[in-house]
Protein backbone atom coordinates (compact mmCIF):
# COMPACT_ATOMS: atom_id res chain seq x y z
CA UNK A 1 0.00 0.00 0.00
CA UNK A 2 1.41 3.35 -0.99
CA UNK A 3 2.10 6.07 1.52
CA UNK A 4 -0.71 8.24 0.09
CA UNK A 5 -3.24 5.41 0.49
CA UNK A 6 -2.04 4.75 4.05
CA UNK A 7 -2.40 8.44 4.97
CA UNK A 8 -5.86 8.61 3.33
CA UNK A 9 -6.95 5.46 5.20
CA UNK A 10 -5.66 6.86 8.49
CA UNK A 11 -7.39 10.24 7.93
CA UNK A 12 -10.69 8.51 7.09
CA UNK A 13 -10.41 6.26 10.17
CA UNK A 14 -9.49 9.17 12.47
CA UNK A 15 -12.32 11.34 11.10
CA UNK A 16 -14.84 8.56 11.60
CA UNK A 17 -13.64 7.90 15.13
CA UNK A 18 -13.75 11.61 15.98
CA UNK A 19 -17.28 11.94 14.56
CA UNK A 20 -18.49 8.90 16.53
CA UNK A 21 -16.92 10.28 19.73
CA UNK A 22 -18.59 13.67 19.22
CA UNK A 23 -21.97 11.99 18.70
CA UNK A 24 -21.50 9.96 21.89
CA UNK A 25 -20.58 13.09 23.85
CA UNK A 26 -23.41 15.15 22.39
CA UNK A 27 -26.06 12.53 23.21
CA UNK A 28 -29.57 12.70 21.87
CA UNK A 29 -31.94 15.65 21.75
CA UNK A 30 -35.17 16.64 20.10
CA UNK A 31 -38.61 18.09 20.46
CA UNK A 32 -42.19 16.92 20.72
CA UNK A 33 -45.73 18.22 21.09
CA UNK A 34 -48.61 16.57 22.88
CA UNK A 35 -52.20 17.05 23.96
CA UNK A 36 -53.53 15.94 27.34
CA UNK A 37 -56.98 15.47 28.79
CA UNK A 38 -57.41 15.26 32.55
CA UNK A 39 -59.81 15.11 35.50
CA UNK A 40 -59.03 16.83 38.80
CA UNK A 41 -60.37 16.61 42.34
CA UNK A 42 -59.12 19.77 44.01
CA UNK A 43 -59.83 20.92 47.54
CA UNK A 44 -60.00 24.72 47.85
CA UNK A 45 -60.08 26.85 50.98
CA UNK A 46 -59.24 30.35 52.18
CA UNK A 47 -56.13 30.78 54.29
CA UNK A 48 -54.48 34.06 55.40
CA UNK A 49 -55.71 36.27 52.52
CA UNK A 50 -55.09 33.64 49.87
CA UNK A 51 -56.83 30.62 48.40
CA UNK A 52 -55.15 27.23 48.79
CA UNK A 53 -55.80 24.66 46.05
CA UNK A 54 -54.61 21.09 46.39
CA UNK A 55 -55.40 17.66 45.03
CA UNK A 56 -54.86 14.97 42.43
CA UNK A 57 -55.05 15.37 38.68
CA UNK A 58 -54.96 12.36 36.34
CA UNK A 59 -55.51 11.73 32.67
CA UNK A 60 -54.03 10.78 29.30
CA UNK A 61 -51.38 12.35 27.09
CA UNK A 62 -50.86 11.70 23.36
CA UNK A 63 -47.77 12.68 21.36
CA UNK A 64 -48.92 14.62 18.26
CA UNK A 65 -45.54 15.65 16.78
CA UNK A 66 -41.98 14.45 17.44
CA UNK A 67 -38.47 14.72 16.06
CA UNK A 68 -37.79 11.20 17.35
CA UNK A 69 -36.20 9.66 20.41
CA UNK A 70 -38.27 8.28 23.26
CA UNK A 71 -41.33 10.39 22.34
CA UNK A 72 -43.20 8.56 19.55
CA UNK A 73 -45.98 10.17 17.49
CA UNK A 74 -49.33 8.59 18.30
CA UNK A 75 -48.17 7.05 21.59
CA UNK A 76 -50.59 7.62 24.46
CA UNK A 77 -49.69 7.51 28.14
CA UNK A 78 -51.49 7.89 31.46
CA UNK A 79 -50.38 10.36 34.10
CA UNK A 80 -51.01 11.35 37.69
CA UNK A 81 -50.05 14.67 39.32
CA UNK A 82 -50.20 16.18 42.79
CA UNK A 83 -51.25 19.82 42.37
CA UNK A 84 -50.56 22.51 44.95
CA UNK A 85 -51.38 26.17 44.34
CA UNK A 86 -51.81 29.45 46.20
CA UNK A 87 -53.71 32.37 44.75
CA UNK A 88 -53.92 35.90 46.11
CA UNK A 89 -54.08 39.46 44.84
CA UNK A 90 -50.44 38.95 43.81
CA UNK A 91 -51.43 36.12 41.42
CA UNK A 92 -51.12 32.35 41.27
CA UNK A 93 -48.28 30.10 42.35
CA UNK A 94 -48.97 26.54 41.11
CA UNK A 95 -46.66 23.53 41.14
CA UNK A 96 -47.49 19.96 40.10
CA UNK A 97 -45.05 17.04 40.08
CA UNK A 98 -46.30 14.36 37.65
CA UNK A 99 -45.48 10.77 36.68
CA UNK A 100 -46.44 9.70 33.14
CA UNK A 101 -46.49 5.97 32.31
CA UNK A 102 -46.39 4.83 28.67
CA UNK A 103 -47.73 1.57 27.21
CA UNK A 104 -44.42 -0.24 27.86
CA UNK A 105 -44.43 0.75 31.55
CA UNK A 106 -41.64 3.33 31.28
CA UNK A 107 -42.26 6.45 33.39
CA UNK A 108 -41.26 10.07 32.74
CA UNK A 109 -41.15 12.60 35.58
CA UNK A 110 -42.10 16.25 35.15
CA UNK A 111 -42.78 19.30 37.30
CA UNK A 112 -45.32 21.81 35.97
CA UNK A 113 -45.32 25.41 37.19
CA UNK A 114 -47.71 28.23 36.46
CA UNK A 115 -48.10 31.76 37.76
CA UNK A 116 -50.86 32.92 35.42
CA UNK A 117 -54.56 32.19 35.18
CA UNK A 118 -56.64 30.06 37.52
CA UNK A 119 -58.14 26.58 38.02
CA UNK A 120 -61.81 27.49 37.58
CA UNK A 121 -64.09 26.26 34.77
CA UNK A 122 -63.51 28.54 31.80
CA UNK A 123 -60.08 29.47 33.16
CA UNK A 124 -56.58 28.14 32.76
CA UNK A 125 -53.37 29.77 31.61
CA UNK A 126 -49.86 29.36 30.29
CA UNK A 127 -47.05 27.66 32.20
CA UNK A 128 -43.74 25.85 32.03
CA UNK A 129 -42.91 22.22 32.60
CA UNK A 130 -39.53 20.71 33.42
CA UNK A 131 -38.68 17.13 32.39
CA UNK A 132 -36.60 15.66 35.24
CA UNK A 133 -35.85 12.08 34.17
CA UNK A 134 -37.65 8.81 34.47
CA UNK A 135 -37.32 5.06 34.11
CA UNK A 136 -36.53 2.85 31.12
CA UNK A 137 -36.23 4.85 27.89
CA UNK A 138 -36.80 8.10 29.86
CA UNK A 139 -33.87 7.54 32.27
CA UNK A 140 -31.60 10.60 32.08
CA UNK A 141 -33.97 12.59 29.87
CA UNK A 142 -34.26 16.26 30.83
CA UNK A 143 -35.85 19.23 29.15
CA UNK A 144 -38.27 22.13 29.19
CA UNK A 145 -41.79 22.62 27.89
CA UNK A 146 -44.30 25.39 27.53
CA UNK A 147 -47.96 24.61 27.95
CA UNK A 148 -51.44 26.06 27.84
CA UNK A 149 -54.18 24.59 30.01
CA UNK A 150 -57.94 25.14 29.72
CA UNK A 151 -60.30 24.11 32.51
CA UNK A 152 -63.70 22.91 31.26
CA UNK A 153 -66.92 21.75 32.97
CA UNK A 154 -67.02 18.62 35.10
CA UNK A 155 -63.64 19.10 36.81
CA UNK A 156 -61.89 18.41 33.51
CA UNK A 157 -59.15 20.09 31.54
CA UNK A 158 -57.13 20.05 28.35
CA UNK A 159 -53.43 20.86 28.00
CA UNK A 160 -51.30 21.45 24.91
CA UNK A 161 -47.52 21.03 25.39
CA UNK A 162 -44.47 21.93 23.29
CA UNK A 163 -41.20 20.47 24.58
CA UNK A 164 -37.45 20.37 23.96
CA UNK A 165 -35.55 17.43 25.50
CA UNK A 166 -32.03 16.04 25.73
CA UNK A 167 -30.39 12.86 26.95
CA UNK A 168 -26.66 12.63 27.70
Amino acid sequence: MSLIKRIATFVAFASGTLFAAQMAIAGESGSYESVSSFVHDYTKFEFANQAIISGPLHGTDTITKSSGGPFVVGESSVFVCAVYAKTSDAGMDLEAPCATTDASGDISFTISKRSAGDTETGGGGDGRQEIVGGTGKYAGVTGNCTYTVDYVAGNRGITILSCEWQKP
